[in-house]
Order: C-alpha cells, then structure tokens, then sequence
C-alpha cells in the first residue's frame, strides 16, 4: 500500500471511529463522576483524555508538517494528567462537545500534510518516535479501545478490523513477557484459563 493509500485509509477510520463514538456519547446521558471501565478514571477524566488525546495528535500532525521535533503533550506525562484532572469535572454536554470539536480538528489538519510531512517522526508521551501516519492510525485505536472503557454497550466484536489487525501485531509478540510461560502454555493448548496478563505497554 503507498503511502496516499495508506493515509485515505486512516482518515477513513479516525473519522467513522470519531463519528459512531460521538454518536453514541448523543444517544444518552452519562454521569462524569461515574466510574468507567479503567480503574481510577471517572466518565468524565476518560471523555477529557479522548478530548486532549485528539489535540496531542493536531499538535503533532502540524509540527510534522513543520519539520519540528516535538513530544506529545505539553509538559509530558505530568503534563497530561493535568489537562485530564482539570477537565474531568465538566457537564456531560460540555464534555461531548468537547470530544467531538477536538476529534473534528483532528480530521481538518491531518487533511492539509502533504507526503512528505507523513513520514515525519514525533516523539510519543513514552518518548519513542513515531512517524505521522502512525500517529493518526494510532488515534484510531485510542477511541475504539476508549469507546469500549466508557461501558455503554460498545464491545470488542465492533472494533473495526484494522484496528484488531494493529492490535493482535503489535500485543502478540509481548504475550510471553505479560504472563508466567507455563501458563501461557497451559491456556494455548486448552489445558487452562487464560492467564493473568501484566498490564498491556
């Protein structure tokens, strides 16, 4: 797949993956101080991840197009908690609208990157570089996988295939690191439950 090809597909997933997510969040109304799905994080601290996680990619897309080097979120890791505490407490509506502009942005920027500024690397909130077609297509997995933490009926049987695709290449090969061999073993030829998994990336 070329590189114009690889893009139209990514945008084609961030935005039906930004729109069915969106769609669902308007169907209902969600408590922000109920808990979601990752524990820790209320409704309202997961919406506001979504919300900022869709700005770190506008502000990496455009620093691509750039040609400047920078990190994922300003202020790092501390910085992004902060982003999420402060927001965490919003109204629902104000949270909804806020995931829908930021995801919407997203699909307006990455919309103006020439080819070249695609395979450009930034630096993700861990520090490892990652080129801009990666980042879009990553953002697609962070509002499957999130979609699915907020509880709301959205499982794993409708995640869209490329995103299972990404996830079983990347996840498979650290399977043996996550859980005691033997075990592992044990559940791949139906001689055991699935094992204990220590905590995924």
């Amino acid at each position: 797949m070329g590189m114009g090809d690889q893009v139209r597909s990514a945008l084609g997933l961030v935005e039906s993956t930004q729109t069915e997510l969106v769609d669902d969040l308007k169907a209902r109304v969600l408590d922000p101080a109920a808990p979601s799905a990752l524990p820790g994080w209320t409704q309202g601290h997961l919406l506001t991840h979504l919300a900022r996680n869709a700005d770190s990619v506008v502000r990496r897309l455009e620093a691509s197009a750039a040609g400047v080097v920078i990190s994922q979120y300003e202020g790092g890791v501390e910085g992004r908690a902060a982003e999420i505490e402060e927001g965490r407490l919003r109204g629902y509506a104000a949270l909804v609208a806020d995931v829908e502009e930021s995801g919407a942005r997203v699909l307006a920027v990455a919309g103006t990157l020439d080819e070249a500024a695609w395979s450009f690397e930034t630096l993700s909130v861990s520090g490892q570089p990652q080129r801009a077609i990666e980042v879009l297509e990553r953002r697609a997995r962070e509002v499957t996988i999130h979609h699915s933490d907020l509880g709301i009926g959205f499982d794993h049987d409708r995640w869209p295939g490329p995103v299972v695709d990404d996830l079983l290449v990347e996840c498979l090969p650290q399977l043996e690191g996550r859980a005691r061999r033997a075990a592992l073993a044990a559940w791949l030829v139906d001689r055991s439950g699935a094992p204990d998994l220590a905590p995924w990336g």
